[in-house]
């Protein structure tokens, strides 16, 4: 019987993705039992991902193999390093290369192409081999050799334009939201192209556009100025604590007690309201005037300032709480520590395992927001340090010696 983990071990993946764009897609497929072989160089060491220097960190140990994210990222790969820069080097990525179902990078166009080892040259030496490269722009269009960044993606993709209050500058996303849908839609794709494989023996370049992965998250906004004409910036646009599509009212993220707490609550429709007002009392909340969500519409700012006035005075946790038991959604806005450590469903899920790093030690990680009954995922080993897999994949699959090995690190292969 398969062990229920292993629904993808029968793939492997030569993979040179970093950061979360390229790093995030191949964890994906780790966990289910993918055998995905991360390629460094070792000559500078953490260059390709500069997650893998940078914060959060453990304790007070730094470099290139206690970057928390990089850890984060790479959960359940292995990790060999190779000096490209040498003939050698490049003889044994192509031997790998022969091994591998997908090549998977995340650099910027051309890169791949500079190393020698482009989509032709990777056919040539596998003709079914699957390669998918993910950069800002793709490899066509004008732009193909612009070099992009989160904010960038942000940017131009339409994200950053369509996030604010009314009459203030574009508030942006914060965190680079391009990086995560980037790596789901690449994960997709790999599994897609695998599929194909599957049925037809044959292989293929899917070349993904972050950027354009950013674009599809604006679909209302495109889709209003497609069929009305209207602009994401106009009078009263766009208020990002306020939902327009379908109308609602109240609808919003309010103050409560406390340092920085806020509740987040919305009424879909006229019972909610009244449910609301059951639970607040007082006699504004049965006004005629916000019996409709017409009314309560024409009195938004007035509506918001007084129910900030009541959950201001109140626990978040305990406001959420009333109000779901009168059938109102409503939730704590939970701050991490709150989120991790106090949610019990969080828990209950096993939304963040504990993994083994080979230095860090236990450390906790995201998992994957979903399960399987049958074929579930694994998350056990943290990221790898950087070459800590290349004697063990060498010999596994080109079978080095031990003799070979030390001579291929002599010469600066390794």
């Amino acid at each position: 019987m398969t062990d229920r983990s292993e629904a993808l071990s029968r793939y492997r993946i030569c993979d040179f993705t970093g950061q979360l764009a390229g790093a995030g897609a191949t964890k994906w497929l780790a966990a289910f039992g993918a055998d995905v072989i991360r390629v460094e160089d070792p000559v500078r060491q953490g260059g390709w991902d500069i997650l893998r220097a940078m914060p959060p960190y453990v304790d007070d140990r730094r470099g290139v193999d206690f970057g928390g994210g990089f850890n984060n990222h790479n959960t359940e790969k292995r990790g060999i390093t190779l000096n490209l820069r040498t003939e050698r080097g490049k003889e044994l990525l192509a031997e790998i290369v022969k091994r591998s179902d997908v090549v998977s990078e995340n650099f910027a166009a051309g890169v791949m192409e500079r190393f020698g080892f482009g989509y032709e040259q990777l056919k040539a030496l596998n003709p079914e081999v699957i390669y998918v490269s993910n950069c800002g722009f793709g490899h066509t269009g004008p732009y193909a050799r612009y070099k992009t960044w989160g904010p960038i993606v942000q940017a131009l993709s339409g994200l950053t334009f369509t996030s604010g209050l009314p009459e203030l500058p574009p508030a942006g996303w914060g965190y680079s939201y391009m990086d995560h849908t980037g790596g789901y839609v690449m994960a997709i794709a790999i599994l897609l192209a695998l599929v194909h494989r599957e049925r037809t023996g044959e292989g293929q370049w899917v070349d993904l556009a972050c950027t354009e992965a950013g674009l599809t998250l604006n679909g209302p906004a495109l889709l209003d100025y497609t069929v009305n004409g209207r602009p994401t910036r106009r009078p009263g646009e766009p208020n990002s604590n306020r939902s327009s599509s379908p109308a609602m009212a109240p609808h919003g993220i309010y103050p409560a007690r406390g340092d920085d707490d806020w509740v987040a609550i919305a009424c879909r429709n006229d019972e909610d309201w009244r449910a609301l007002g059951a639970v607040m009392g007082g006699a504004w909340a049965s006004a005629a005037a916000y019996a409709t969500l017409a009314g309560r519409l024409a009195d938004q700012d007035q509506l918001d300032a007084t129910l900030s006035a009541w959950t201001r005075t109140r626990d978040k946790f305990e406001v959420a709480e009333a109000l779901q038991d009168a059938g109102v959604p409503a939730a704590a806005v939970q701050k991490p520590a709150e989120r991790i450590d106090q949610d019990p469903n969080t828990a209950a899920w096993g939304l963040w395992p504990s993994v083994v790093h080979s230095k860090m030690g236990e450390v906790r990680v995201d998992g994957l927001p979903v399960h399987f009954s049958r074929t579930d995922w694994k998350i056990r080993r943290g990221g790898p340090c950087v070459g800590e897999h290349t004697d063990e994949v060498l010999r596994e699959l080109l079978g080095a010696s031990d003799d070979e090995l030390a001579r291929l690190r002599e010469e600066g292969v390794l």
